[in-house]
């Protein structure tokens, strides 16, 4: 983004709302997963202030609707994800929505569905996207997964950020099967999802703005160093150079990046993203695009997480990235 592009952000002024990871050891363990660092919302704010706009911060506590009308932003930078909850991620959107305040990224109806891994899978089927064949698993009741083939994989329905995901979690007969739904609802009081495990090559791409201006990033494969690991779970995220590389553009023929990029752009446009989201796949030995979740409110930080990172391989640096979202988000807004 060049110096007269960055012009049009001054004086406007924004506010970016977020949830602040505090460092409280929790059950389960990796509760704060999906909140960010104070370094992220620095690293945001810094960007936002070199694009000449005045910045504000609302940590997305009881307190927020009253800041908010308080102080009233003409736009918020919205990296918020909620506090309880399986709509969590819409809280805030549907908060601003409420008060009339413009704001970055999917409303609260694209959130709600996008958290919902079952129901998101339902809805894609229905427009042709390939996803792996699953169940839900709800506490204390029969079930039966005898129309599912081994190797299964079982998942916190709603959360994001790999949490409740490990190695353990892919299973190969009944008894890990309910070890492991026994432990993951114990722990996230919440229906699983137990899905046919793909092997097969990981990609996931991001997408940045809407309609005729949407530019959707090349695949961004992640290779795992350690062949026992085959999860891109919490864990390795957390320590992700000791664990993965990554490479993007990946080495795939062109028919498979095309088939990737398009069933992106068409998840994407489906359930009504904006402004900026990050989809997973997986590639089956046999060729096969599976689609594997949606994560429409992805993390920011630089040099960590994998949004920022698919950009920087495209030559977009963080300032740019986040320039980049608001400005689509003020466009889209007009």
């Amino acid at each position: 983004m060049n110096k007269t592009e960055m012009d049009l952000f001054k004086q406007i002024k924004v506010g970016i709302t977020y949830n602040l990871k505090k460092g409280i050891i929790t059950e389960p363990p990796d509760a704060e997963a999906e909140y960010d660092d104070i370094s992220t919302i620095l690293a945001i704010k810094n960007a936002l202030e070199t694009g000449g706009c005045e910045v504000d911060l609302f940590e997305a506590t009881e307190e927020l609707p009253v800041k908010l009308m308080k102080h009233r932003p003409d736009i918020i930078f919205n990296i918020a994800e909620g506090i309880t909850g399986r709509g969590r991620e819409a809280q805030v959107p549907a908060i601003l929505n409420y008060l009339g305040i413009p704001f970055t990224g999917s409303d609260e109806t694209t959130m709600c569905i996008a958290m919902d891994k079952a129901l998101t899978k339902r809805l894609l089927v229905s427009y042709k996207i390939r996803t792996p064949k699953y169940k839900i698993i709800n506490a204390g009741t029969a079930f039966s997964v005898n129309n599912l083939s081994w190797p299964l994989i079982v998942k916190p329905n709603t959360e994001g950020s790999g949490k409740g995901i490990s190695e353990l979690s892919i299973v190969s007969d009944a008894a890990e099967l309910c070890e492991v739904l026994e432990e993951n609802i114990s722990v996230y009081k919440q229906d699983m999802i137990v899905e046919e495990y793909i092997p097969g090559r990981e990609f996931t791409v991001g997408i940045l703005g809407n309609a005729d201006k949407m530019q959707v990033f090349p695949p961004m494969e992640i290779l795992f160093k350690d062949a026992e690991r085959s999860i891109y779970s919490y864990e390795v995220k957390r320590d992700f150079k000791k664990h993965v590389k990554y490479k993007c553009p990946p080495d795939i023929n062109g028919d498979i990046r095309v088939n990737i990029e398009r069933t992106a752009a068409k998840i994407y446009k489906v359930l009504n993203c904006r402004d900026f989201a990050r989809i997973d796949f997986r590639l089956s030995p046999e060729g096969k695009l599976y689609f594997i979740e949606i994560n429409p409110l992805p993390g920011l930080a630089p040099g960590y997480s994998d949004f920022p990172i698919i950009a920087g391989f495209c030559g977009i640096d963080h300032t740019s990235l986040i320039l980049g979202i608001l400005d689509s988000a003020l466009t889209r807004s007009d």
